[in-house]
């Protein structure tokens, strides 16, 4: 509150205004400016049905619209939906509900694909939606892992917990590298 009046009585002093906010962007870009900024933890949160998910922020590459072409990869399993060309490289597409076993994520206006940052392994995961940054403080995080209905338990490391809302850390590394996503070919 206090920086508020603090800019609202440089208003008529632009340029010192400007020097203020620039400032204190400076500070807050390097982790100085909030108090408990450092202890902060963020993630990316989306939706897989009706469940809510948080993935470290480091193994999210990008976050896409789900493309109107793909490329089907013959005797592939039906989580692989496809190969799609995003700005020149090609990524496979992969359905998480069908891939977890938990039936096939409706195509809405709302599905999007999250690009994995994995330097070996590419691969673009298809959820119901993407619920945008989520900011926890380190001390909302507990060991406890819910049981889910889309039966994802083996890759969740964590939650995070605020009042009745919990966030279930899925490691998106650990899917993407395990047996059940690189065993592709249909049997």
């Amino acid at each position: 509150m206090n920086q508020a009046v603090d800019l609202a009585s440089l208003v008529k002093e632009p340029f010192e205004l400007l020097r203020e906010i620039e400032r204190r962007s400076a500070s807050a870009h390097s982790g100085a400016g909030a108090a408990g900024a450092v202890d902060d933890w963020v993630g990316v949160g989306f939706r897989i049905g009706e469940e809510r998910f948080i993935a470290i922020r480091e193994q999210v590459r990008e976050v896409l619209m789900l493309p109107e072409a793909m490329s089907r990869v013959p005797g592939a399993k039906r989580w692989l939906l496809g190969i799609a060309n995003l700005r020149g490289h090609l990524l496979p597409l992969v359905d998480v509900k069908l891939l977890l076993g938990s039936g096939r994520t409706s195509l809405k206006r709302t599905t999007r694909v999250i690009s994995v940052n994995h330097r070996e392994v590419p691969a673009g995961l298809v959820v119901d939606e993407v619920l945008g940054f989520r900011r926890f403080r380190k001390d909302e995080n507990v060991d406890a892992v819910p049981q889910t209905i889309v039966r994802c338990e083996r890759f969740l490391t964590s939650s995070f917990q605020r009042g009745e809302e919990v966030w279930p850390v899925f490691d998106l590394f650990e899917l993407i590298e395990s047996n059940l996503f690189l065993q592709a070919a249909a049997e």
